[in-house]
């Protein structure tokens, strides 16, 4: 049975969070996971249009809410992306009253793009990491994101 009451020093696992949240919010790095897709996009549109792929069909509020921003600025967004052909709004499945964003083909193919560089790119970083390590590292990874978010865990990253 677990101790619910251990307590940990996560000095050092909050710091590398800390650091991990500073690349991944870095505008360089955008950059040079657009270039290395070859993508040609506006910085400030990409984190939502990759949120958009990767989670599906969202409403504005939710997209704000998603990614840290005002609701108007994320509208304001959506409307440049769907002027570049890469999303479309529809009514809401679940309430007519509220629309949902979701990705088009275009905006499908840009976005598998960016993944497939984003392999390429994490792959380098894990180059000279045993592969036990890199599987346990987003197993646990995993595992953190879905406690943190009050999920329960699935698959494998339930410990034993």
């Amino acid at each position: 049975m677990q101790d619910a009451h251990k307590k940990y020093d996560i000095t050092d696992f909050h710091g590398a969070l800390l650091d991990i949240m500073g690349v991944m919010n870095h505008p360089l790095r955008d950059e040079v996971l657009m270039k290395a897709a070859d993508v040609r996009l506006d910085q400030a549109l990409f984190p939502l249009l990759v949120t958009i792929g990767r989670y599906g069909p969202s409403g504005v509020v939710e997209l704000a809410d998603r990614l840290g921003r005002d609701y108007t600025t994320v509208s304001r967004q959506v409307t440049r992306l769907l002027a570049l052909g890469l999303v479309n709004k529809r009514a809401g499945r679940h309430d007519k009253r509220v629309s949902e964003v979701t990705i088009t083909a275009v905006g499908e193919a840009l976005t598998q793009r960016i993944d497939e560089a984003r392999q390429r790119l994490m792959n380098s970083v894990f180059a000279d990491w045993p592969q036990e390590d890199v599987l346990q590292l987003f197993s646990l990874l995993r595992r953190y994101a879905q406690a943190v978010k009050g999920e329960a865990p699935s698959g494998n990253s339930a410990r034993r």
